[in-house]
Parts: structure tokens; sequence; C-alpha cells
């Protein structure tokens, strides 16, 4: 019996800023990921002391989650999950007939 394993892609080296920027460059993550990440990162930069760079951090952080999240083939079907259960619970909290459009339920 000739069996197939499906692996799921190694995760990604993102220890660094290099390896994010290596990351983004290379397609793992939005179009503009490259120019927010180096505008974020300015940002938390021209923010931050010699000596606190939670900001900085931060943004490592932040983009690091991003890309992986990018990665997950399982991430769009979950996001389109969440968006079908919201639309069905604010479909069945005010009732078909009684739903006033642009109202926030």
């Amino acid at each position: 019996m000739n069996t197939v394993e499906t692996r799921a892609p190694r995760p990604l080296p993102l220890q660094t800023f290099g390896d994010v920027r290596a990351a983004l460059r290379a397609g793992h993550g939005p179009s503009n990921g490259v120019a927010a990440f180096e505008a974020d990162l300015q940002r938390a930069l021209d923010g931050s002391s010699e000596t606190d760079l939670t900001a900085v951090a931060a943004v490592l952080v932040d983009y690091r989650g991003r890309i992986r999240l990018y990665q997950d083939p399982d991430f769009d079907v979950a996001v389109q999950e969440g968006i079908d259960l919201t639309l069905r619970l604010k479909r069945e909290a005010c009732g078909e007939s009684q739903c006033i459009p642009g109202r926030r339920v």
C-alpha cells in the first residue's frame, strides 16, 4: 500500500528583524508587508529611548505573528467560519423580518 504523508510547511525562522524582512520579501505576508513593517519599525525606533526598546520588540512580535498566520493554510477557513457565524447570529438575534439594514445588533 502506498501512502502519502501530508506535512505542514516548516515554520519560517523568525528570530531577527532580518528573518522577518526576508520572509516578507519572499511573499509570506500581505503585499505591502515590507513597506508596512519598515514604517512601523521606524515609528517604534523614533519613539523609543536608548534603554527602552519595548515598542521595537512589539513590532517584531506583531509581524512574526502576522507571517505565521499568513502561512497557516487553515487561517482563511477559520476567518470565513467566524464571519459566517457572526452573520448567522445577527440574523437569529434580530429575526429575519425585524432587521433594519445598517443597524448594529
